[in-house]
C-alpha cells in the first residue's frame, strides 16, 4: 500500500475522528481540519502526538491551500437540532465546502469523496431506497437546508466529475451511531442512552413505529475506505448503511434492556417532515466494494453504552441552544 497525504474535513467529528485514527493507523500523512461547531478537540487527543497527523482549526466555508493526493469531505452538522440551529450556515457548509474542496482536488489532481447522506432521499416512497431512487424531498421545510445542501454538493461533485475530471467518490450515509457520538447532538442512539443511564424518562417522537436502520462506526469507516480506494470507473452514489430495519421503538427497549435502566418510555409529537422509514438498498456496496457490515445492533449498542458510560457527562455541552 503507497502512503498518502490525506485531507480530513471535519475530521474532529464523531464519524471523522475514527476515518482519521484509521488513516494515520495506515501510515499515511493525515491532515485534519474542523472549525469545532459540534466537534469535539478530545476525539482526537490520541493522534495528537502522532508524527504523521496535523489538526488545523479551519471553516470549510473558506478556501483552503494544501498540497494533497485525497480528500474526505466530511465538513457538515448532521444532527437536526445542529443543521437547524443555523440553517444559512449549513447551506454554505455544503455547497461552498463542496465547491472548495472540489476546487483543490481539480488543482492537486487528487481523489475527493463527498460523505453524503441518506437525508437526500427525503421521507422516502421507495422501500428500501436504491441510489436510482431520486426522492421525496420538502424543498422549504426545516430540514431543507440540510437535505437540498447535500443533493446541491452532489450535484457539483458530478458537475466538476463530467466537466474537469476530477476524480471523485459519493456515499450517502445512513444512520451511524458507536463511540464519539457527541452524548447531546440530539441523535435517537445518543438520546436514548444518556437518558437510559440517567434514569431519565426515554422520549420517543411520534408512536415509535418509524422505522431506521443503525450502523456500527467500524463498518461504515470500513466501507468509506474502500470507496475511496475503489476502481476509478465506480464513483458512486453508493449507499452505506446497515440494512437490517429497526423500529426507534424496538430500539429505545434495547437500549433500556442493555443498560439495565429503569427509564420509562414516554411519546412526543413527531417533528415536521421526520422520514418514517429509512433502509439502504446496499446492493451496489456489496457488488463493487465487497462490503456489508458485520456488527449487530445489540453488539454495537454495548459498545456504545461502554463509551458513554467511560464518559463525564459535565464534561460536554450541548453545541446549540436547542438542547
Amino acid at each position: 500500500m503507497s502512503l498518502k497525504r490525506i485531507l480530513v474535513t471535519g475530521g474532529a467529528g464523531f464519524l471523522g475522528s475514527h476515518l482519521c485514527e484509521r488513516l494515520v493507523e495506515q501510515g499515511h500523512d493525515v491532515v485534519c481540519i474542523d472549525n469545532f461547531f459540534t466537534s469535539q478537540k478530545s476525539n482526537l487527543d490520541h493522534l495528537l502526538n502522532r508524527k504523521n497527523f496535523e489538526l488545523i482549526r479551519h471553516d470549510v466555508t473558506h478556501p483552503m491551500w494544501l498540497e494533497v493526493d485525497e480528500i474526505y469531505n466530511l465538513a457538515c452538522p448532521a444532527a437536526p437540532g445542529h443543521y437547524q440551529y443555523n440553517p444559512i450556515k449549513t447551506m454554505k457548509t455544503s455547497v461552498m465546502g463542496a465547491i472548495n474542496v472540489l476546487g483543490m482536488a481539480k488543482r492537486c489532481r487528487a481523489k475527493v469523496l463527498q460523505a453524503s447522506t441518506s437525508e437526500v432521499y427525503g421521507d422516502p416512497d421507495v422501500h428500501p431506497q436504491p441510489e436510482s431512487y431520486r426522492g421525496n424531498v420538502n424543498p422549504i421545510g426545516p430540514r431543507a437546508c440540510y437535505d437540498e445542501g447535500k443533493r446541491a454538493a452532489e450535484t457539483l461533485f458530478f458537475d466538476y466529475y463530467r466537466s474537469n475530471r476530477v476524480n471523485i467518490r459519493v456515499v450517502r450515509i445512513f444512520n451511524t451511531y458507536g463511540p464519539r457520538m457527541h452524548p447531546f447532538d440530539g441523535r435517537v442512539v445518543s438520546n436514548f442512552i444518556r437518558q437510559a443511564l440517567a434514569g431519565e424518562e426515554i422520549t420517543l417522537f411520534g408512536d415509535g413505529g418509524q422505522s431506521r436502520s443503525f450502523c456500527y462506526v467500524d463498518d461504515l469507516i470500513e466501507a468509506m475506505i474502500r470507496m475511496m480506494n475503489g476502481p476509478n470507473e465506480f464513483v458512486g452514489p453508493v449507499n452505506i448503511g446497515n440494512p437490517h430495519e429497526f423500529t426507534v421503538r424496538q430500539l429505545a427497549e434495547m437500549v433500556v434492556e442493555l443498560t439495565g435502566s429503569t427509564s420509562r418510555i414516554v411519546y412526543k409529537p413527531l417533528p415536521a417532515d421526520d422520514p418514517r422509514q429509512r433502509q439502504p438498498d446496499i446492493s451496489l456496496a456489496k457488488a463493487n466494494l465487497g462490503w456489508e457490515p458485520k456488527v449487530t445492533l445489540r453488539d454495537g449498542l454495548g459498545r456504545t453504552i461502554e463509551y458513554f458510560r467511560s464518559i463525564r457527562m459535565q464534561d460536554f455541552r450541548a453545541p446549540t441552544p436547542n438542547f
